[in-house]
């Protein structure tokens, strides 16, 4: 099928991953008419994501290492059923640099950025450095890797306290320690390399200055292969719980004309330094007084990418099918219009009430809420049991409405509406959190809902 340009799309894409991502990207391939294979672990034999692509293939036992993450397994996949490319989605391989090389080896086109770009943004210390150079503003902080505790030391008199000890190959809120005194800088730089050593194999960490109570504002972008990138506007994360978000939203409310064009140009900016293409993120911290310092790239699609495509009318997911097939973007920074308002709630599988303790278990019924301008993203169903190994977000629920007003109170009745038995849901946490008086205020930083649950 023509992708544009005389440029010919994939006939079949292996879709690595899970759950609703993986759904939400068989059925973009499916509207460009490209044939897809989900791979499946042995616990996900009933998944939704398998039963809806063209093809399945095992790949391995419940456990990530044998399944999702093993990467042998997944080229294979592809190579048996004659895949041409390889999505990621977001998790798992998706910012695993030498996975991305491995297909380029096999002649397996991966939906994604260039390893070197991966590398380059995954060390979250070396992505700083990249950052300054490139005249974005950055957080202070350590240049580079800290190798010592002596550094650490020397480098947190320079800082400042408060100050964060980050791990350099960090994401998801692992490998990070907040370090309010000096008498506290040593214990927590050993806690975070461990940790960070733990999750990502890797212990090595930076340090930076802590930002008091900042707005986590990201930009979406979009940047071909033919160096054309454009931002497609903010989203607001900065509802989180130990640094995983919850619900997002955009515009911002804290968002002005002028703070969005210079955002946006240090965005694009960014993605330019390291010669980057595909869908991505660059994400900010926003300070009381309106400074915004870069704090990381995510090189992927992110799970809160709907509230974009809602204000934008752009499909990301099919704008990174047409990127890695070589098409050029067809759209200028000029074209991008944001319209109207968009609210994500992450809906789980867990138990608010015991500290969101994880809820795996058999849904007996099921109702998902509809109408104009409600969108949910999910690959659970009636009947569907939820295995015990994976994440425990089941569901995304996204509104759309003219105005931010509207939008609460959509996401309201929304969530009113979806209901889920057999197992627990933060369904009813997220109802209280859109009906929160500082929340309808826009008048929340990434440590309110800490202070709101500590109360």
């Amino acid at each position: 099928m023509p992708a544009g340009k005389g440029l010919t799309m994939f006939k079949k894409v292996l879709i690595a991953n899970r759950g609703e991502i993986a759904v939400r990207v068989i059925r973009a391939c499916r509207e460009l008419g490209i044939r897809t294979v989900a791979v499946f672990s042995t616990a996900d034999r009933t998944a939704l994501h398998a039963k809806i692509a063209d093809e399945a293939v095992c790949i391995g036992g419940p456990n990530t290492k044998d399944s999702y993450l093993n990467d042998k397994a997944i080229i294979a996949a592809c190579e048996i059923t004659g895949a041409d490319a390889i999505h990621p989605g977001f998790g798992f391989l998706s910012e695993n640099a030498a996975f991305a090389r491995n297909c380029g080896k096999c002649g397996i086109n991966f939906i994604g950025p260039a390893p070197e770009s991966i590398e380059m943004l995954g060390d979250k210390a070396a992505a700083k450095s990249t950052m300054k150079k490139a005249g974005v503003p950055v957080i202070p902080g350590s240049d580079g890797a800290v190798k010592t505790l002596a550094e650490a030391v020397r480098l947190g008199k320079e800082i400042g306290f408060p100050l964060m000890v980050k791990a350099s190959a960090g994401g998801g809120g692992r490998g990070i320690r907040l370090v309010n005194t000096p008498e506290e800088l040593e214990p927590q730089v050993v806690a975070a390399k461990q940790e960070a050593l733990n999750f990502f194999g890797d212990d090595s960490i930076y340090m930076e200055k802590f930002i008091i109570n900042p707005k986590h504002i990201e930009f979406q972008i979009l940047a071909d292969k033919h160096g054309n990138v454009i931002h497609l506007g903010e989203r607001d994360c900065s509802m989180q719980r130990r640094n995983q978000k919850v619900l997002e939203e955009t515009p911002s409310t804290i968002m002005t004309p002028e703070l969005r064009e210079k955002m946006g140009n240090a965005a694009v900016k960014a993605a330019k330094a390291c010669g980057y293409y595909n869908a991505g993120t660059i994400e900010f911290l926003v300070d009381a007084n309106g400074d915004f310092y870069f704090m990381e790239m995510n090189t992927r699609i992110q799970v809160e990418h709907p509230i974009t495509e809602f204000v934008t009318g752009i499909d990301l997911v099919k704008a990174q099918l047409k990127i890695a097939a070589g098409d050029v973007l067809p759209y200028k920074q000029e074209d991008i219009a944001l319209k109207g308002h968009s609210i994500e709630c992450r809906i789980n599988a867990e138990n608010p009430e015991h500290n969101f303790r994880p809820s795996p278990g058999k849904i007996n019924s099921l109702h998902i809420p509809g109408g104009p301008g409600i969108r949910i993203d999910s690959a659970v169903y009636q009947g569907y049991t939820i295995p015990p190994y994976y994440d425990s977000m089941i569901a995304k629920l996204i509104v759309y409405a003219p105005t931010r007003e509207e939008a609460i109170m959509k996401m309201r009745w929304a969530l009113a509406e979806f209901i889920v038995e057999g197992v627990d849901t933060n369904i009813d946490f997220q109802l209280d959190l859109i009906r929160d008086k500082a929340f309808e205020k826009g008048d929340y930083d990434i440590g309110y809902l800490g202070r709101k649950m500590s109360l």
